[in-house]
């Protein structure tokens, strides 16, 4: 199955609304080629920062009875991303905000944030949602609608997460709502 993922990012600009973040919004946008397709242009993140990413990636879309973050390629999506469709400007608040979480997960737990319980890493993005670490709403917010985007734009989103229904499908005008279990994409 082949899924447009350009499709699937115009549907995450309408639910973001106004408060979207640029580089989203310029993927989405753009007729180029598609964000998944080869390796970023430009490294974006250190080692240390790409493993702080990657883990916090799955605690904003967690494993559960379907895959996470992680199984889904958003770690590859978000670097993808910030590489390609992210001004400088538009990076600084994602890199400050994994130091900045870095940097207190070192303080109050004495390692390293990647490898904190993941207790620990909900606690450290509740500090940066509520703006109680350096740059923590700055970070936030967008590192959030990353992590959305590239769930609900990958394949496992579509197809596992929501049910897919490929379009044009059969019209059923008496489909029992009490059958409807997931939001529905297409």
């Amino acid at each position: 199955m082949n899924i447009d993922r350009r499709d699937a990012l115009a549907g995450m600009v309408a639910m973001f609304g106004a408060s979207l973040f640029a580089p989203i919004a310029r993927a989405a946008a753009t007729q180029m080629v598609p964000i998944s397709d080869g390796p970023p242009i430009v490294a974006v993140f250190s080692p240390q920062q790409r493993a702080l990413m990657v883990a916090l990636s799955e605690r904003v879309m967690p494993t559960t009875d379907t895959p996470g973050a992680i199984e889904a390629g958003v770690p590859d999506f978000v670097e993808k991303l910030l590489a390609d469709w992210a001004l400088p400007e538009d990076r600084t608040p994602i890199l400050a905000g994994l130091d900045a979480i870095e940097a207190r997960s070192l303080a109050d737990n004495g390692v390293s944030a990647a490898m904190a319980t993941p207790e620990q890493q909900d606690a450290l993005l509740t500090l940066a949602m509520n703006d109680a670490l350096p740059g923590g709403a700055a970070f936030f917010e967008p590192f959030r609608q990353i992590v959305l985007t590239g769930y609900f734009t990958s394949e496992v989103g579509i197809m596992q997460e929501r049910e897919y229904l490929p379009v044009p499908g059969r019209y059923d005008g008496a489909y029992p709502y009490a059958q409807v279990n997931k939001v529905f994409s297409s």
